[in-house]
């Protein structure tokens, strides 16, 4: 037997009082952002294979005394099809809130320093790298990214690594203010190294490598 509910019955008041809420909460309350986009499952516009080496800690003589720079190596490949121009842009991030590109504040000879330490001619370095590259396995391009250490006192660091994938998004903050921000997002690939303990005396051995993925950045 089917049962009506009263508008005075208890069970309608709270059913009631539950939808009320729901409404005000998705719709009546402006100021919840809408979530920030996230990349793609599967890869919509094109995109560079790409393969991290190791993320290490090195000291150079800068001819002022040794200075601290971290450095990773790289390898990317062009599975799309088609040629692609690589041109990357490579930024780290500290914890204590230090943001740096790569290569910048880096100099000639401490990038030739590093790629003889590293002993491998096909690395490139980050200038030398941007350009085209040709499809298929056979025309893979191994890189070196470069950054001065300035903050050794950190646990944790962040490689975002652009100019891997054409995928880009806009995204609107205060969308349902008179003054809203537009911001343009690209697929970005995120290396997160957890970088515990003095960093400094942790000689050649790598940083961990505690999360990789995409995102949009």
């Amino acid at each position: 037997m089917r049962t009506t509910l009263q508008a005075s019955h208890p069970r309608f008041r709270l059913l009631r009082a539950c939808l009320l809420a729901f409404v005000v909460l998705a719709v009546v309350i402006p100021g919840v952002a809408p979530a920030a986009p996230e990349p793609a499952p599967v890869a919509t516009r094109w995109e560079f294979s790409f393969e991290n080496g190791p993320m290490r800690l090195v000291w150079i003589d800068t001819g002022e005394g040794p200075r601290a720079y971290f450095y990773l190596t790289y390898r990317i490949t062009n599975y799309w099809g088609s040629d692609l121009l690589f041109a990357p842009d490579v930024q780290l991030v500290t914890d204590t809130g230090e943001v740096q590109r790569s290569g910048h504040d880096v100099s000639a000879d401490v990038t030739q320093q590093v790629l003889d330490m590293l002993d491998n001619p096909l690395i490139e370095s980050q200038i030398n790298i941007l350009s085209t590259v040709l499809e298929g396995p056979e025309h893979a391009r191994d890189g070196v990214a470069i950054w001065p250490a300035k903050d050794l006192d950190v646990d944790e660091v962040t490689v975002y690594f652009g100019g891997l994938s054409g995928e880009q998004e806009t995204y609107v903050v205060g969308r349902e203010t008179d003054n809203p921000t537009r911001y343009r997002l690209r697929k970005t690939l995120m290396l997160r190294y957890s970088t515990p303990g003095e960093i400094a005396n942790r000689g050649s051995r790598p940083l961990e490598l505690a999360e990789k993925r995409w995102v949009m950045r």
